[in-house]
């Protein structure tokens, strides 16, 4: 079950990014709104305040000199008008964006808002403005946030998500916007890339529940066609080889708590009963913990529970939840100083940047029951 706690605290640290994804769709909204209903443009703004479109340009970009006059008047026709400027076309008009663009899988998963925090507090300190969209796991959508990105003329747009075409990093190289991958692309010019150590984190649970005295230790896979989600499985079962130790079950889940729930439902029936559960993040360890504990199994006395990520929910959740950090921040951070880096080189050249991975022991897990004779 999980602690009132941690929704108000999770609610509290997505809100931000949130109201400003509702925002952005708001603002798009009224764009459109303009555009079909009214037709405004500048041009309207200026007939109706009797002034130059450079007047009303030079007032809404704070660009040139202007009386006080004459700005409180196209402020105020701009009011009554419900004109809205168009932020697109600014950035057309600009040789030189100051604008860096995120794109995540799913904004939900507590594992991407504390990167996109970092990333933009981070991005606001190099002296740019940050922009996000979310893919929920659809390669349409990605393709359709790459384009967006494109179309703000982004000086560079860090990549948090697998399901996207190799055609379209092409492209975003071709326009010379610096990119930041995570696990996905090769280095190259204009191209950078963050490197988590899935591999000595999946070994080090292994290691851990082995030590413990676990032999029979599932895994809750996730989707089969992401990178991220494949380096772990594969990890897992070289890890269990290593020790000794026969792989499975595998169960495959969908990165999600309802997909960790099913998975927890399902194992709580086997027989023989693994020992100990690791799951591919955090979010869908939690599932299995309530699918555990709903088929009459406890955690951690029946069977431990371990997810990947060591986001907020794995603190909160209940029982606590031991689990791997990968250093949420620091990736945020570590994307925006990468695309900064790029962006302002004359000669970019991309690099790989490196992402430890530390097991974080919680109440989730312990030693293995003993066995029934």
């Amino acid at each position: 079950m999980l602690s009132s706690t941690f929704f108000v605290l999770y609610s509290a640290q997505v809100s931000g990014i949130l109201q400003l994804e509702l925002w952005r769709k708001v603002e798009i909204g009224r764009g459109k709104r303009n555009a079909g209903v009214m037709g405004l443009t500048i041009r309207d703004v200026a007939k109706a305040a009797g002034v130059s479109t450079a007047t009303v340009s030079n007032v809404l970009n704070k660009t040139g000199k202007v009386g006080r006059r004459t700005h409180r008047l196209v402020l105020l026709t701009v009011k009554r008008l419900g004109y809205f400027p168009n932020a697109h076309a600014r950035h057309l008009a600009s040789r030189d964006s100051s604008t860096l663009g995120i794109i995540v899988s799913d904004i939900v998963n507590p594992f991407f808002p504390e990167v996109i925090k970092s990333f933009e507090t981070r991005a606001r300190q190099l002296g740019y403005d940050a922009i996000l969209s979310d893919t929920n796991y659809d390669p349409r959508r990605t393709r359709e946030a790459a384009e967006r990105m494109m179309e703000h003329k982004v000086r560079g747009v860090a990549i948090m998500t697998s399901e996207i075409s190799s055609r379209l990093i092409l492209e975003l190289e071709r326009r010379r916007i610096a990119v930041t991958f995570l696990d996905l692309a090769p280095v190259r010019g204009y191209v950078s890339k963050l490197r988590i150590d899935y591999f000595s984190g999946i070994k080090q649970i292994v290691e851990y529940l082995h030590k413990s005295g676990h032999r029979r230790i599932a895994f809750i896979a996730g989707r089969p066609k992401l990178k991220s989600n494949i380096a772990r499985l594969e990890a897992y079962t070289k890890c269990m080889r290593e020790f000794g130790l026969e792989p499975g079950p595998i169960v495959h889940g969908d990165l999600r708590f309802e997909g960790g729930l099913a998975a927890g439902l399902n194992i709580s029936k086997l027989s023989p009963r693994p020992t100990a559960v690791m799951a591919v993040n955090d979010l869908t360890a939690v599932g299995v913990i309530k699918g555990l504990l709903k088929g009459g199994c406890r955690v951690p006395q029946d069977i431990s529970v371990t997810g990947f990520d060591n986001t907020r929910l794995a603190e909160y959740s209940n029982p606590s939840l031991t689990t791997v950090d990968i250093h949420r921040d620091m990736l945020g951070e570590m994307a925006a100083d990468a695309l900064h880096e790029l962006s302002r080189s004359a000669s970019p050249q991309g690099r790989e940047y490196q992402i430890p991975a530390e097991l974080i022991l919680r109440e989730s897990s312990g030693p293995a029951p003993a066995e029934k004779t």
